[in-house]
């Protein structure tokens, strides 16, 4: 088959008067067919002495990070999950791990292991999976292959948040926000890909519109508590530690690599950045 054009994910340029910031926006999982990116992506690392990602390599990249979680996730009151899911939600879990049985048996989980799992960690297996049957793989993911690129180039890399603070905003939830989570999962597994296909699309043009369409207003409209604790509550703690890259002394620049959500909206990054005169 002809080659796809080279994707064009969205960046800005953030400038104070001698160092700036380039924010790209990340799909943490993707296909070998999405590179080469498009040029300017490759002007932008190229021209960044250093490079910031959700988490450092050293986490992202650990198998203590993925175990920590699942310990995390385990239930502790002595009850499976199926205790607190409304009995629809319960019908359609079970019916998605009935149609998932072989990708479970081969992760070594099957429908009732999940059960001994908060509703958090369970939509995220989910939602993995679900990428995973559209041909997204996380090795491929944006913040695989700059990890990757800036070890090869000996760039300095390093994460905007801790790996323990990533687990912390799932494990803290409230039970209405984790049953929000899993019936988002659930829901869009419904809908056979189409969505996460439609995602994966919009990312390679780089069209914002549809990527805030489709990444965040639902979420915020409908669970916007969820929104304020995954999406806003992140963005609000990063922001400083941006400001730091760009106000120390000298004329580095940083190629920042986040989820693309992150970037977008009035809650975004971006608008968080300039409405502070950046």
């Amino acid at each position: 088959p002809a080659p796809q054009t080279p994707p064009v994910p969205l960046l800005w340029k953030v400038s104070d008067g001698d160092n700036d910031l380039y924010l790209l926006g990340s799909f943490h999982l993707l296909k070998p067919g999405d590179y080469p990116l498009s040029h300017d992506v490759d002007l932008a690392f190229d021209d960044a002495e250093a490079l910031a990602f959700e988490l450092s390599p050293e986490e992202m990249t650990s198998p203590a990070l993925a175990q920590a979680m699942a310990q995390a996730a385990l239930r502790t009151d002595g009850k499976p999950l199926s205790h607190e899911l409304p009995e629809p939600m319960l019908k359609q879990l079970q019916a998605w791990t009935k149609a998932n049985a072989g990708t479970l048996a081969a992760m070594g989980l099957h429908g009732d292991m999940l059960l001994a799992f908060d509703a958090w960690f369970v939509g995220l297996t989910i939602s993995i999976i679900e990428m995973r049957k559209q041909g997204l793989d996380p090795e491929q993911g944006l913040d695989k292959h700059f990890m990757a690129r800036a070890a090869k180039a000996g760039k300095a890399a390093t994460g905007l948040e801790k790996g323990r603070e990533q687990i912390a905003i799932f494990d803290t939830m409230g039970k209405v926000e984790q049953l929000q989570f899993l019936e988002e999962a659930l829901s869009e597994a419904h809908k056979s890909g189409d969505e996460i296909e439609r995602l994966h699309t919009a990312w390679r043009r780089g069209d914002a519109a549809q990527l805030w369409n489709g990444m965040a207003v639902e979420m915020r409209d409908e669970y916007p508590k969820l929104y304020q604790r995954i999406n806003v509550a992140r963005n609000d703690a990063w922001v400083p530690k941006l400001q730091a890259m760009l106000d120390r002394p000298g004329s580095d620049d940083t190629l920042v690599v986040v989820g693309t959500r992150h970037l977008l909206g009035d809650d975004g990054v971006v608008e968080k950045l300039r409405a502070k005169g950046y």
